[in-house]
């Protein structure tokens, strides 16, 4: 090994600049790097093997072995000494390489009369993109600055490769690695198709300044860096911020300690001495424990990567002085790629450019999932890995109605899915015929088709759709994008908005529904075991009766000179409806002394969404003035499957008997006692289960906008009398159960139904 004051790793990285700032091509660029490499390290051999897609590392340069190897010898991953450091993705040191037993023998390389072997997989962002090799005649152990060096000098290559700059070298036919179709699965939590190119919601920090000038610099910018991070990770949970990592103390702690880990610190110091910037050394670690972690089968130890790599992005940004909600350029065509973000970031895009969302976390019940199908967004959630596996700009395709994420695909699957999103324009085009016609079905029964909604953009959808108003508005939509409480003046404002772009058609406001899994970081949480079924929607109101008059009182002003309708989520039991008439009807009382213009009427309804009022039918239709079903969490309560755990949430069919027994069962009795009855649920926008609540009685559902025409198209089509008296005896208990779901598909095609 070279000594002295720029001995080793400093030495070579100097070099390797000099290398890389020449104005030739990528072969020759490679060539000179393998041979100061091996000049540096006195080695008699030196290689590259890059990993192509077909999983086989390709020799792309040596100094030592024999020239005409180049291009011609591969190894696929776990074979040989190269496959296995792929595999395992650690460095390999031996004294004498062909007495281990993963040793395979290249005669065409002439590697023969090698002995000692030292090689170093090419990282990043922890994915395997090749391996760097060097060998001698004598038997040695390399030392650990002489992998340091080695180490070091990959991430050179690997920025060579990520760059693209070494694709087409290849001659055995098969792309690099880092352009390999993949196809993942996920979980769907918006439906629909979306093709586009990727952006980084935190686009990596692309470190270009690898080799430090001076050491003691880089290591007084580290130290600031750090000393920074780690005040800004005590700040933020000083405030609260922890939405991204749950609400569990012990976690929190977890962060803290791999913000003040001197082991991780340590690492970052040793890089930094060996020659690299600071924010190389940085880029260095993460990616080596990225690398190890990923591959560890304890998933206590692989959930703290999110934490190790949140922490290591932190600190990258302020060594290189980016503000850390910098957005980069959007396509006229972006797919969000994102571990996870919150619904206000979401909506600071360019919406017109968007065309799907894909979270590495995320599920149904997130913040931004419900925003993202409120936007009509494709998005699909535990999507694992994916961030390290696609650069901006790789085309990618979102399936959320199959759940699947296509990256860089292949032409012919690309040619598919664009002919799969034109017939979609089509039937889309078809529909919008149809938004005014009537919803009556063949023999004569009118059904009243709403949406779903939660924010103003999703207004124009009335219009665009023919929907005969909002039988669900979500009013925890504003809160959840606001940094701070709304206040009072903020309400009134966003709700006057509402019923103006409404204009005759009727809006049904749920009241908050926030608390449990919808947490706001500006109202105090507390941990729940059970979160869906814990302290949140009217619950939290009657507690809080100031944040449920408030609201109360902006919507009887917003209202003023028409009706009002108002929603109770998740009530229990019907004395919450008692409770909470008594405060709506103080602050009419208040309105009213204070000569304030408030609503003509108002109408307080509940949603139907906890099973015990199944046993409470009669008293809550004497109590609540209209009742709306929420299909979403009574079919998860009744069921005992969480819809935002995907090992259970497709455990049951929504078409399930016994599921279509209670629907029916509030059904006879909204009719019985002629209350006002609307379902409003993912199942209202499906049209086979559409077609069930239309035989079960209901002749009111409120459903997503995009689920408006097909469930129109079907309604035009059907005959009711005679589905509803070929369904309804199949709902009768028996011996045993009936397959509804295959009913209904025969039924529409025996019929000439679209569904």
């Amino acid at each position: 090994m070279i000594r002295g004051s720029l001995a080793g790793p400093r030495l070579l990285l100097r070099r390797l600049r000099e290398v890389m700032a020449e104005p030739i091509g990528a072969q020759e660029r490679l060539d000179k790097i393998v041979a100061h490499i091996a000049a540096n390290m006195v080695a008699e051999v030196c290689s590259v093997y890059i990993l192509r897609a077909d999983d086989v590392l390709e020799l792309f340069a040596t100094e030592g072995l024999k020239p005409e190897a180049v291009h011609q010898t591969g190894l696929r991953i776990g074979e040989g000494l190269v496959g296995v450091i792929a595999d395992e993705a650690r460095p390999l040191n031996l004294r004498d390489a062909q007495s281990h037993p993963s040793f395979a023998y290249l005669p065409e390389t002439g590697e023969e009369e090698y002995h000692s072997f030292l090689g170093v997989p090419i990282l990043r962002a922890g994915r395997t993109l090749g391996v760097l090799v060097v060998q001698n005649r004598a038997h040695r152990t390399y030392i650990d600055e002489e992998m340091e060096a080695l180490q070091t000098t990959a991430m050179v290559i690997a920025e060579m490769i990520a760059t693209g700059e070494l694709q087409g070298l290849q001659t055995q036919g098969s792309e690099l690695d880092m352009k390999r179709p993949l196809a993942l699965h996920g979980l769907s939590l918006s439906e629909g198709i979306g093709l586009g190119h990727v952006v980084l919601h935190e686009p990596r920090v692309v470190v270009r300044n690898l080799i430090a000038e001076d050491v003691e610099t880089e290591l007084e910018r580290l130290e600031k860096g750090i000393r920074e991070m780690r005040m800004s990770v005590d700040d933020m949970l000083a405030r609260g911020e922890v939405a991204h990592m749950g609400e569990h103390r012990e976690v929190l702690e977890a962060y803290r300690m791999f913000a003040h880990d001197r082991g991780w610190v340590a690492k970052l110091e040793d890089a930094v001495r060996n020659g690299l910037t600071a924010e190389a050394a940085v880029e260095r670690v993460q990616s080596d424990t990225r690398a190890r972690m990923l591959r560890q089968r304890d998933p206590y130890l692989r959930e703290r990567l999110h934490d190790l790599d949140d922490l290591a992005n932190r600190l990258l940004r302020l060594l290189v002085d980016r503000d850390d909600k910098e957005q980069g350029g959007l396509y006229r065509d972006t797919v969000l790629v994102a571990r996870n973000m919150g619904p206000a970031e979401l909506l600071d895009y360019d919406l017109d450019r968007l065309r799907g969302v894909i979270l590495e976390d995320g599920g149904p019940t997130s913040h931004v999932s419900i925003v993202a199908k409120a936007l009509g967004l494709p998005s699909l959630g535990q999507i694992k890995g994916i961030v390290s596996l696609v650069e901006t700009g790789d085309p990618i395709i979102v399936d959320a109605d199959s759940g699947e994420v296509h990256i860089r695909p292949q032409s012919d699957v690309e040619a598919a899915y664009s002919e799969k999103v034109r017939l979609r324009a089509r039937r889309q085009a078809q529909y919008r015929r149809l938004k005014n016609k009537p919803a009556i079905t063949r023999d004569g029964t009118e059904i009243t088709l709403m949406i779903n909604a939660g924010l103003p953009f999703d207004m124009p959808h009335l219009e665009e759709t023919g929907a005969r108003g909002v039988g669900l508005f979500r009013t925890e939509l504003q809160f959840m994008i606001s940094a701070s409480l709304p206040r009072l003046r903020e309400q009134q404002a966003f709700y006057e908005r509402i019923l103006e772009e409404a204009g005759d058609r009727p809006v049904v406001f749920r009241t908050l529904d926030v608390g449990g899994d919808k947490v706001l970081p500006y109202l105090d949480a507390i941990p729940e075991e059970n979160p869906s079924m814990g302290w949140r929607a009217i619950r939290l109101g009657l507690d809080r009766p100031a944040l449920f008059r408030t609201q109360i009182r902006a919507l009887l002003r917003a209202a003023a000179g028409r009706d009002l309708r108002v929603m109770l989520p998740m009530v229990a039991d019907v004395s919450e409806i008692r409770l909470a008439r008594e405060l709506v009807e103080r602050e009419i009382r208040f309105a009213r002394n204070h000569n304030h213009k408030i609503a003509e009427s108002i109408r307080l309804g509940a949603m139907l969404e906890v099973p015990s009022l199944l046993f409470q039918l009669e008293e809550l239709m004497t109590v609540a003035q209209f009742v709306s079903v929420g299909t979403n969490d009574l079919f998860q309560f009744m069921m005992a499957a969480d819809r935002g755990n995907p090992r259970v949430s497709g455990r049951f069919d929504t078409l399930n008997p016994s599921f279509l027994r209670a629907l029916k069962k509030i059904a006879d009795a909204a009719k019985q006692a002629h209350i006002p009855l609307t379902l409003c649920g993912e199942i209202a926008g499906r049209p086979p289960e559409a077609m069930a609540l239309l035989a079960l009685g209901y002749r009111s559902i409120s459903m997503s906008p995009a689920g408006i025409g097909p469930i129109k198209a079907m309604v035009l089509q059907l005959d009711l009398a005679r589905l509803t008296a070929r369904l309804l005896p199949r709902l009768e208990p028996a011996g045993r159960e009936a397959d509804i779901r295959a009913f209904l598909q025969d039924f529409a095609e025996d019929n000439g139904l679209s569904i």
